[in-house]
Formats: structure tokens, sequence, C-alpha cells
């Protein structure tokens, strides 16, 4: 009985998925202009359509499905938050960064576009992110502040850019774990977090949920980096779609580095548990789809 429970647990999430990775896609295909000029739309949607995970947008909608949010502003801020990773993707491959040519499968954009239309492509994005966020009608402007600020803060020196900041500085460097985690939280985990928080955002809720919610996001994005750092060693490039092994050879620190591999996996599932239990506190919010995405995320190293 439990064994069919399950099944038909994973085949509700995996319908669920499926339905928002369609809505992603086919936004992303609405709101990414082809017509940019000089070719630079066309450098921007070879970056960010057609594939990826996803799992930014896919913990927007989750977080605001369990707060009963408002959908538009969702949909709104699970399009941001890719636009943004996605021009984190383009900047991160250039030359003067890690300098890797196969991102999902695919030459990178400086690869096929050249260095100057991928970074162009890369702020274009950025910008375009926040246009997204700040329609004329249709979402209220209050909303509409708080969610670039939600995205602004998690992207910029504080979150991704700060991390991106001292993962290059330090190349070369062993770290400790604490360090370690500090540059992750901020390069990978507070986008992640602040994609869970913008889908809040979308709805109400309490000073206690609401940092519940910031706490299961912290955990999940530490996972995340976790799992991406054991999969770099345990995957080839033919699975990851990128290089494999590729931060090993360029010696930057990992958490298979500093801890091994065995002990990575065990932080691993405890940062998802860390996360679960967050969830735990706060009952009334229908969370069923952040457990779901709690799992799939760790589950990617099985």
């Amino acid at each position: 009985m439990m064994e069919t429970a399950t099944r038909a647990g994973c085949t509700a999430y995996e319908a669920w998925a499926d339905e928002r990775l369609q809505r992603c896609e086919s936004l992303l295909d609405a709101w990414v202009p082809a017509d940019a000029p000089a070719g630079l739309g066309l450098a921007m949607r070879y970056a960010v359509l057609d594939g990826g995970k996803r799992l930014r947008p896919l913990l927007v909608w989750a977080a605001c499905e369990a707060v009963d949010g408002h959908k538009a502003a969702a949909d709104r801020a699970a399009v941001a938050a890719e636009l943004i990773h996605a021009y984190s993707l383009v900047h991160d491959d250039l030359p003067c960064m890690d300098n890797d040519v196969l991102r999902r499968g695919k030459p990178t954009v400086h690869v096929a576009f050249g260095e100057a239309q991928a970074m162009l492509a890369g702020d274009a994005m950025q910008a375009l992110a926040f246009e997204v966020l700040t329609p004329e009608a249709g979402v209220d402007p209050a909303l509409q502040a708080r969610l670039c600020r939600l995205l602004a803060r998690a992207s910029g020196w504080a979150g991704m850019a700060g991390g991106q900041a001292v993962d290059l500085a330090a190349v070369g460097q062993a770290l400790d774990e604490t360090t370690l985690r500090d540059m992750h939280h901020r390069k990978t985990g507070m986008l992640l977090q602040g994609s869970v928080l913008m889908g809040a955002a979308c709805g109400q809720t309490t000073a206690a949920e609401w940092q519940a919610l910031a706490r299961y996001g912290d955990a999940l994005g530490l996972a995340f980096q976790v799992v991406d750092d054991i999969l770099d060693v345990t995957q080839d490039t033919a699975t990851l779609g990128k290089t494999a092994g590729k931060d090993q050879e360029a010696n930057k620190p990992t958490y298979v580095s500093v801890m091994g591999l065995d002990a990575s996996r065990r932080y691993a599932h405890r940062l998802r548990d860390e996360a679960l239990a967050a969830l735990d506190e706060v009952p009334r919010l229908q969370a069923h789809r952040l457990r779901d995405l709690a799992f799939k995320v760790v589950a990617r190293d099985n």
C-alpha cells in the first residue's frame, strides 16, 4: 500500500513539474525577444531556451502554491529568476571566469556567438528579469517592488555576484568548511532561497512562516551545490551536459575536496532533512511540492 502511494505521489509530482516546465518554456519564448538588435536576441534565446532543470521557477511556483499566492505575479517571478540564472551561466562560462565550452549539452554562448555578444546577452537578460517583474498592469506595484528587492539581493553583491567573486579569489586555496559554505550560500544558495521567497511573497505569510521558508531555501540551496560538487567528480560530460571534472582541473575548492565524497553525500542528505524540518514547523502551508523538490535535488546523485 505504501509503495503504491509513493508511486502515485511521484506521478502527481511529475505531472505537476511537466506542466510548469512547459509553462516556463512558453513564457520565456514569449518574453525573450528574438528581434533584439544585431543578433542579440538570438544569443539571449540560445542561452535560456530549450534546456535546464528550471529548478528556480519550480521553487517559485511551489512556494506560491504553498501560500495560495498571486499566480500572475508568480509567473513573472519564475521567469525573472530563470533569466538571472541564465545570465549568470553565460558570464560564468566566459574565458575571464571559468572558460568553459559546454553548457546544457551544447557550445556555450561565447563559443557560439563570440565573447562580446555573450557578455551583452548576459547583461540584457539581467535587465530583462527586472522588466518582467514590473508590468504596467496585473501585479500590484508594492508586490513588484518587493519581488525586485528579493531578486536583486539574491543576485547582487550580497548574493550570487559576491559568491562568484569569492569563488574566483579562492582558486588554488584551501578553504575550511565554514568559508566554503558561506561562498556557496552566496553563489548558488541565495538565488534558490530567493526563488522560494519570491514565490512566498506572492501570497500572505506570518513572520514564522516566512522564516521557515527562508531556512528551507537556505538548506536546499546548499544541498543543491553539494550534489553539484559530487556530480562533478562522479558523472561524465555527456551525462552532465557540461565539462565534468572542471572544478578539480581548475583547482577550485569544493565540498568533495574539503569533506570527501562520502561525507559530502551524508551532508547533502542532512541538508535535505533540515529543509524538510523547516517545512514541518509550518503545517498550515500546502508545502508538498516544496517537499518533493527537496527530495529531487538530492536524488540527482542516485
